[in-house]
């Protein structure tokens, strides 16, 4: 019962915050830095400043109020169901990628059980099929990690690359720029030939030259991006520059477009307590929202909304190393993470190819310190090898963990943990009239706010229903079986009559009596209840 009333009580905080009229535009872009905590902020702000940067972040001008953001049974959230509370305004668990979660003892407010496992339509997702509009998504990850499937595919774990990656793919955005060229399958890749959609591969100048009126996905590197202070330049482009060409090819569709940008490694950083990595990503992508300010400002019809996932690692500008803390310089706290010119990892995989003997001399070279002898063992003792977790760099026994430490000990720095952190994160909007959230917001409220300014007629629930519905209640009183000859992608087998249809788990192409047909929507197969999820507008085919 107190939960009810909890409940009822955010719904009224709710409709009150969003008592004054938010007036729809035309196009729409949301931009999270994953796992920024406010104190990057801070940092990164000091640190241009000293670098002779400039004194102000692009964002600072657009910061609203805060968010607290959490999962549907925790109140530090994981990436997946975070990014996707923004992306459907519905609560989720760890792993869950736009899906309802399960009900768990733990639940912060009432969970419906009923929808368990039904994927929840997202906001890109509805401006496609409800408004016709372009959409996209640019990344430093792999294109099927957390924030971009949150925001474009449907499963109860994030880690399930299979089905993720293929309903990216047959979602048929308008442009993806990211990493993951090993993830593409020749499945992915046939589908991209049947739909016109040009694939660039490791080619930085092609994208930039691209003027194409067609779909388009660029990936560079097997996985992820580097980390922008590792990035070549000339071979990888910056998330400036991947935002600012799709901004340009989407800016060109008639109906407007909805594009969503991370700045995905913000969070590795953090993980991997990497100090200068995590300001130095945070900064490219505060690089990307000057882009994205400056094409909303002189559109004069597009929103722009800035919105961290949670926080991580507790990162702190002070710690118990540094006395005196309030009499330590910005020199004091900025000289020597100044001075670093790679990430802990990117540091790692040269010195996992250096001779023992050059330690000291390659190590001084890239960070500008003298190791000490007990320093230089405790790196030789270290195990050889990338740690495959990013999420576990920073607590690991491996060589980047302990380049980050030795690091660390010479900063006034401090982090708490190498996981997530539970503190509320920074809200920045432009709205051309105005018309932004202020204020403490839930991350849900985010999402309400993101339907509002699309102009959206519909709920993103009712979307839910319309087109992902439950096999058997689509094809009641049809004869229907599932070929699961492949395990990872079987097949609703659906005949009435002389009609037969075949429709591919986490596919958008189905077979009418043997001829391909586009559903319209991704099919979303979930094995744990053996439920295919797709339109209820199936029906009306037989």
């Amino acid at each position: 019962m107190r939960k009810i009333s909890t409940l009822f009580l955010l719904l009224v905080a709710s409709a009150m915050l969003f008592a004054s009229e938010v007036r729809p535009v035309k196009n729409l872009i949301v931009m999270i830095p994953d796992g920024t905590s406010i104190s990057v902020y801070s940092a990164a702000r000091w640190f241009k400043y000293y670098n002779g940067m400039g004194e102000r972040l692009n964002v600072d001008p657009y910061i609203t109020g805060t968010v607290t953001t959490f999962s549907s049974n925790a109140p530090i959230g994981d990436s997946a169901p975070t990014g996707s509370a923004y992306a459907t305004g519905v609560l989720q668990q760890t792993g869950n990628v736009a899906i309802h979660p399960e009900v768990s003892e733990n639940d912060l407010f009432p969970v419906d059980a009923t929808r368990t496992f039904q994927p929840a339509a997202t906001i890109l997702e509805a401006l496609k099929i409800e408004k016709q509009k372009a959409v996209g998504l640019v990344v430093t990850c792999e294109f099927p990690h957390a924030t971009p499937a949150d925001f474009s595919a449907h499963h109860y774990k994030r880690s399930n690359y299979k089905a993720l990656a293929p309903q990216i793919a047959y979602q048929n955005l308008d442009v993806l720029f990211g990493g993951g060229n090993g993830i593409l399958t020749s499945d992915i890749k046939k589908h991209f030939e049947n739909k016109g959609t040009t694939l660039i591969s490791d080619d930085r100048l092609a994208l930039l030259n691209y003027s194409g009126p067609g779909k388009v996905w660029a990936l560079f590197g097997e996985k992820a991006l580097p980390y922008n202070i590792d990035r070549n330049p000339d071979k990888v482009p910056s998330l400036a520059e991947m935002t600012e060409k799709a901004i340009e090819l989407l800016s060109k569709k008639e109906n407007g477009f909805f594009l969503m940008v991370e700045g995905s490694q913000v969070d590795w950083a953090a993980h991997a307590n990497d100090a200068a990595t995590m300001i130095d990503e945070y900064l490219a992508f505060d690089e990307a929202v000057g882009k994205a300010i400056e094409f909303a400002k002189a559109d004069g019809n597009t929103a722009v909304v800035i919105i961290s996932d949670h926080g991580n690692s507790g990162f702190s500008i002070g710690s118990s190393r540094c006395g005196g803390y309030d009499r330590l310089s910005l020199e004091d706290l900025f000289r020597t993470v100044s001075g670093y010119k790679l990430s802990n990892n990117g540091l790692e995989s040269i010195l996992i190819d250096t001779p023992p003997a050059q330690f000291k001399s390659v190590f001084k070279k890239y960070t500008g310190i003298d190791l000490t002898n007990e320093e230089l063992e405790t790196l030789l003792s270290s195990k050889n090898y990338q740690e495959s977790d990013y999420t576990k760099v920073g607590s690991s026994n491996n060589l980047a963990h302990n380049i980050g430490k030795i690091l660390n000990e010479r900063t006034c720095f401090g982090f708490t943990t190498g996981g997530h952190t539970g503190e509320e994160v920074l809200l920045a909007a432009y709205h051309p009239q105005g018309d932004v959230p202020r204020g403490n917001v839930r991350n849900t409220e985010v999402n309400r706010y993101l339907q509002e300014v699309s102009g959206l007629e519909s709920s993103l629930q009712e979307l839910s229903d319309r087109i992902f519905a439950k096999h058997p209640e689509v094809f009641k009183g049809m004869s229907y079986s599932i070929n699961r000859e492949n395990p990872d992608f079987p097949v609703l087998m659906v005949k009435k009559g002389r009609t037969r249809m075949e429709i591919p788990a986490f596919s958008s192409v189905g077979r009418k009596n043997g001829k391909p047909f586009d559903i319209g929507s991704v099919v979303v197969y979930i094995d744990k209840n053996d439920t295919f999820y797709l339109p209820v507008s199936l029906r009306e085919m037989f």
